[in-house]
């Protein structure tokens, strides 16, 4: 659905028709006799509230529900934004049950006024934890929303947007992909609002597969118009109404949307920075997306790559956004420059680093940052697969693992990358190809989430130095973790420093095989012993080291 300012007549009167996404059948009801509605705690609310008037330029327009919990006094501020024709969208989520009363105040007459109450009720769902937030208990961790361990397991998906964008019905290539994605442990989904075409050499297979081809298409489009001939006098509702479906979708899965609001490098027609087009299209995307709890703001991709934004720029973006994140949805910028230079503008850090010594490269931006959680969103590995999309330094799938291991013991988050997956191309269906060394390797990760489902991310820290020759992390019930590679021949307990002359407790190892996941039994620690990988030669392991009671 596109909007035609001229297509609107003038009517006075407002009908309310309230849905509860993602059900399909509404309740209508007049103004000033509001229907309760019920949501569950974390769940997402859409009103759609009807007008028959015409407001000029009703992007821009300032309209905003002020909802009031009626047991506490507590108030959160909800934005509503043009939804095509005559519907405007008041998207709503809280964290708190109880009755939550609201009126609507702003810029259109009819919905001056309006009233309603939502009855936010208890969740039964025990996978839903509520928002990606910053740990209360450590600096340099994420938490959920209830407190519970959030591990991020990134994976950039640039083009979601686009894959079910000529179903108008549904999204079963994005529900089989991101099925997938999700139970291999992924749940943080680094992606565009929009972006339009690489700029580099396409992979010749590429033309017999138009399938897999997302980039250049001049039907999907955030503006009116079209990427080629922009027009940037109002915004194409029909995109974003898609968009809905792919980050709801990311929700009811129970995966952060990593939303990068603007991408450079994409071959995208902007409008100029600052513009009102720029500042339209930036706020619409604000206002329409931050109920949702799976929501993280990135200003963008690279932000301060191409030539084309500048400090100041950003500054703006994210001063902007902040005053109108009303649900308090955590702020990043996708390069490590700005991030580095201006710390307290963001709530986490995001680098981008390809260095092959990442391990201490990570290191010691933990340690330059200590009150601050880092993400390293971009780090060089893209794991091959059956076109070569962009192959970044690294694209052995073990290698990349590694990489990413190596991250993650440095006490940072990190992302994975398929190159079928990035950018322009996107095989929703990776396992149904017929040649099966074209399959990702998405069950390494489904080892590394179950490792952090057993020992707590967030509790360990690492300690390099404590070997020679493995590196380590360790959590406050003495709990060792050695990351050690295939290469490795063997630790001796001469350089493993885990158990000081005379204040050896009693502990066990064991070993964790990071391709497949497989854990040996705990054993005793022997007098003397050598510790040697039983996968020695043929795959990276962990060796963990626990205290008997």
């Amino acid at each position: 659905m596109t909007f035609n300012l001229k297509s609107l007549c003038c009517f006075c009167s407002v009908m309310i028709m309230l849905c509860v996404a993602p059900v399909s059948a509404s309740t209508q009801a007049k103004a000033g006799d509001p229907v309760p509605l019920q949501v569950e705690k974390w769940e997402v609310l859409d009103i759609d509230l009807v007008t028959q008037a015409t407001t000029q330029n009703p992007f821009v327009a300032q309209v905003n529900a002020d909802f009031t919990h009626q047991a506490t006094g507590k108030k959160q501020t909800v934005p509503i934004v043009f939804n095509g024709e005559h519907h405007w969208l008041l998207r709503f989520s809280a964290a708190q049950i109880g009755d939550w009363h609201y009126q609507i105040e702003g810029d259109v007459p009819e919905l001056n006024g309006v009233k309603g109450v939502v009855q936010v009720v208890a969740n039964d769902d025990p996978s839903n934890h509520g928002a990606m937030v910053l740990s209360p208990d450590n600096k340099q961790a994420f938490a959920y929303e209830d407190g519970s361990e959030y591990f991020l397991l990134g994976y950039e998906l640039d083009w979601l947007f686009a894959l079910d964008y000529s179903n108008d019905k549904d999204t079963p290539k994005s529900e089989h992909l991101l099925s997938r994605i999700k139970e291999h442990g992924f749940n943080h989904i680094v992606m565009n609002v929009y972006a339009h075409d690489v700029s580099w050499q396409k992979d010749p297979k590429l033309a017999a597969h138009p399938e897999h081809e997302f980039g250049g298409r001049q039907d999907i489009y955030p503006f009116l118009g079209s990427n080629e001939h922009p027009d940037f006098s109002g915004l194409n509702v029909a995109f974003f109404q898609k968009l809905d479906r792919s980050i709801q979708l990311l929700h009811d899965k129970r995966m952060v949307s990593h939303l990068m609001i603007y991408v450079w490098n994409k071959m995208v027609s902007w409008p100029d920075m600052n513009s009102d087009a720029d500042n339209m299209y930036f706020d619409y995307v604000v206002k329409r997306y931050q109920a949702f709890p799976n929501i993280v703001w990135d200003i963008s991709k690279e932000a301060l790559f191409y030539g084309r934004a500048d400090e100041a720029y950003i500054k703006g973006r994210i001063e902007r956004l902040r005053s109108m994140n009303h649900f308090n949805r955590l702020v990043t910028v996708h390069d490590f420059n700005y991030c580095a230079k201006y710390p307290e503008q963001v709530d986490f850090m995001s680098t981008q680093d390809w260095g092959y010594d990442i391990y201490n490269r990570m290191l010691n931006v933990r340690k330059r940052f200590a009150d601050k959680v880092i993400y390293n969103i971009e780090h060089g590995g893209y794991e091959s697969a059956p076109y070569e999309v962009f192959p970044g330094d690294y694209t052995d799938p073990e290698v990349v693992l590694r990489r990413n291991w190596l991250t993650i013991f440095a006490g940072v988050y990190s992302t994975y990358y398929w190159q079928a997956n990035a950018w322009n191309v996107i095989i929703y269906n990776p396992f149904e190809q017929v040649d099966p060394s074209a399959h990702p390797k998405f069950s390494y990760f489904s080892a590394m989430a179950a490792f952090f489902e057993r020992f707590t991310f967030s509790s360990f820290t690492p300690v390099p130095g404590k070997n020679g020759s493995g590196f380590t992390m360790v959590d406050e019930q003495d709990t060792y973790l050695i990351y050690v590679s295939k290469d490795n021949f063997q630790m001796s307990r001469g350089n493993w420093y885990l158990m000081p002359e005379g204040k050896e407790p009693n502990r066990t190892i064991q070993w964790f095989n990071t391709l497949t996941g497989e854990m040996t039994e705990a054993s005793d620690i022997e007098k003397g012993q050598l510790f040697i990988s039983p996968w020695r030669g043929s795959a990276d392991a962990i060796l963990i080291s626990q205290v008997v009671e």
